[in-house]
């Protein structure tokens, strides 16, 4: 019964801060926040008043975090007013904090969420959909992240991969989402590389910069999305490019296969091609066969799907796609590509529309829009 009170009472107490002028995203955090506290109290001790308790919790998380946050800035004012600290200018201990973070008292799941959150400065939502969960899912994740740790000493620091793994969504977000990170995941890992020999991290090494080479060549002036058959190559990084492949040839000769090795040897391939034409898709589909093996997720069976209607065809495509979940991010417009690439273009053009409205990034959104007005005019023309 107060599961359902609480969903009931969500939008409402939301609506309360922001009109006292919290920030939409902010609320959201803080209601979140309240409604963890409120699941663990209230089978104990139900409010009289359940709304006025939750404004009144939610407001007070909301203080709290504002203040933790002025005074964070405060800090790193303070730091940068401060002359340059002589030979050892360079130190950083930003890597150090994702180790602690990755506290072996958490699950490694909760703790790249609380890392990308307490350090990587990225938003509830933000992780949710790193995650492919919920909000409201990955908000309770990172508040149990937060009192397990609460009364714990970081003496202890998490282990390697955990790391890894949040460097690599703090990577992805700054790649493909609103926050600017990307830079900063990468030069992270080569100061991670650079203190451990690990092929994994070497892999992970060599993936960053090869996506990031093409970073230049993704947008238009005007921010719309150009899809990688249709870049312009010559404004690819070459020097990433050759810097990449120099990483992932010298983690391969280890004969460790992994994760991040695998998909860095899928953006090799893409970053070899001279033209869209020459891209070696059937090398492609057997990297992300191995690739499936090592992490079987939909998201990699998805981006197989697509790969094998490249190497063999539409159908072949279509096939391989049928046998994954269809509420898998993203599967309606490799559907739409497919069906257009199979000639099929009334429903590309239906699938480009129904995935634009499901789309959660503006850019994407707009993308997919002009996919199925494009192939519209084509109908009717």
């Amino acid at each position: 019964m107060d599961d359902v009170l609480l969903r009931e009472l969500t939008p409402a107490v939301i609506g309360v801060l922001v009109r006292r002028g919290v920030e939409f995203a902010a609320a959201e955090d803080a209601v979140q926040e309240a409604l963890v506290q409120a699941a663990i109290t209230w089978s104990q001790d139900r409010p009289a008043d359940p709304k006025g308790w939750l404004v009144t919790v939610a407001w007070r998380k909301f203080v709290d975090a504002h203040r933790s946050e002025v005074a964070r800035r405060e800090r790193e004012e303070r730091a940068e007013a401060q002359p340059a600290p002589g030979p050892t200018e360079a130190a950083d201990d930003t890597l150090q904090l994702f180790f602690l973070c990755a506290h072996p008292s958490l699950t490694p799941a909760s703790a790249v969420a609380l890392t990308l959150r307490a350090v990587g400065g990225l938003s509830t939502r933000q992780i949710a959909e790193a995650y492919l969960v919920p909000e409201a899912t990955m908000a309770q994740r990172i508040s149990r992240a937060k009192r397990t740790v609460s009364g714990v000493r970081f003496t202890d620091v998490g282990d390697l991969a955990t790391v890894q793994r949040v460097l690599y969504l703090v990577f992805n977000e700054g790649y493909t989402g609103d926050v600017d990170l990307a830079a900063e995941a990468i030069r992270l890992t080569r100061q991670l590389a650079s203190t451990t020999d690990d092929e994994e991290t070497a892999g992970l090494l060599a993936l960053m910069p090869l996506h990031h080479a093409r970073r230049p060549a993704r947008t238009r002036p005007d921010g719309s999305l150009v899809p990688l058959a249709d870049q312009d190559r010559s404004r690819w990084d070459t020097d990433l490019i050759v810097d990449g492949i120099a990483v992932l040839r010298s983690a391969l000769d280890r004969d460790r296969l992994g994760e991040f090795q695998a998909q860095a040897a899928i953006a090799a391939l893409h970053a070899d091609a001279q033209s869209a034409q020459e891209t070696d898709w059937v090398q492609i589909v057997e990297w992300y066969d191995e690739l499936y093996a090592l992490t079987p997720s939909p998201v990699v069976a998805l981006n197989r799907a697509v790969a094998v209607g490249e190497a063999d065809g539409a159908l072949a495509g279509l096939a391989a796609l049928a046998e994954i979940d269809p509420s898998v991010p993203r599967h309606t417009a490799a559907a739409a590509h497919l069906h257009e690439k199979a000639g099929d273009l009334s429903a590309a053009a239906a699938l480009y529309a129904q995935a634009a409205h499901a789309a959660t990034n503006l850019a994407e959104r707009q993308h997919l829009t002009r996919q199925a007005a494009r192939l519209g005019a084509a109908e009717r023309g």
